[in-house]
């Protein structure tokens, strides 16, 4: 019987593409920002959200964004005051948001505790039809705000004093990259988890820039690394009945690998060209590094 046939598949695979277009879209202003463990810690500030929604009886999905967005406010008003300040209020924000998700989950009892692993890993059987809508409805979100502001976050991603001679708020611009990083780890909970939603927004970045460093190709190779580690990898973990955040991971690791090796041949192409760049005109002539 096709893996097609299962309406719970079905949704999972919805999820997982979703996950694979969204997550190298935030992932290229992350690792542009070099703020690439940002997705990990809002993973952890969106637990507690989870925590929160098992003991008063909320739905997880639209509890972890309320906590996640909220989380995102408060560590970028922090760091706008003071970059140090800033770093120390993320690492406690973070190493609260897990302590509160397990504590919430505790004190909620019953089979929370185990509901909380298909959080934390992912789960194939538990992508309701109401999350769908939700990760729809978020994901919509996200590229209509990227359409509208995504020229103003990439240059205050790429230079902030630059972006505030254009007139770009970059307070804003970083509360705004920051809350769509926590709206894309919501996103990818339910497929990817919590704990490795991280990997899916930086990985296939990592891997695109094997081969290019425009910043616009570096993304649709993003998304293409995205979608096939997100959507295969979910296939994979039905087949080896694995949870599915670490076949995508897996992946997507081994995608980032095949980049790798393409590029060493390219980059030896690219050589002679650079050489040749190198070579300073000069009176007509050109003169080369001794």
């Amino acid at each position: 019987m096709s893996l097609l046939s299962y309406d719970f598949m079905q949704r999972a695979l919805i999820a997982a593409a979703l996950i694979g277009l969204i997550a190298p879209l935030i992932g290229v202003f992350l690792v542009q920002r070099r703020l690439a463990l940002l997705g990990d810690g809002m993973g952890h500030v969106a637990l507690a959200g989870v925590g929160i929604a098992f003991l008063v009886g909320t739905a997880p999905v639209p509890t972890a964004l309320a906590a996640a967005a909220l989380g995102a406010v408060v560590i970028e008003l922090i760091r706008a005051r003071s970059r140090t300040a800033g770093d120390l209020a993320l690492a406690l924000i973070f190493y609260g948001g897990i302590a509160g998700g397990v504590l919430f989950t505790s004190l909620a009892g019953g089979k929370s505790s185990t509901a909380l692993n298909q959080y934390l890993f992912g789960s194939l059987s538990t992508v309701a039809a109401s999350d769908i809508g939700w990760l729809v409805v978020v994901s919509l979100i996200v590229l209509v705000v990227l359409a509208v502001f995504g020229r103003e976050i990439f240059v205050m991603a790429l230079d902030p004093d630059v972006a505030r001679t254009q007139g770009i708020r970059t307070t804003a611009m970083s509360m705004l990259l920051t809350v769509l990083a926590a709206f894309t780890v919501v996103i990818g909970m339910r497929t990817v988890g919590l704990l490795l939603v991280s990997a899916i927004m930086i990985v296939p970045i990592a891997a695109s820039q094997q081969l290019t460093r425009g910043f616009r190709t570096t993304a649709v190779i993003g998304v293409v690394v995205g979608e096939l580690s997100a959507v295969l990898g979910l296939v994979s973990s039905y087949y080896l009945d694995a949870p599915p955040g670490p076949t995508i991971v897996f992946l997507a690791l081994g995608l980032f690998a095949v980049c790798a090796l393409i590029a060493v041949p390219v980059r030896r192409r690219r050589a002679p060209a650079i050489a040749a760049v190198a070579a300073v005109p000069h009176g007509g002539r050109q003169v080369t590094a001794p």
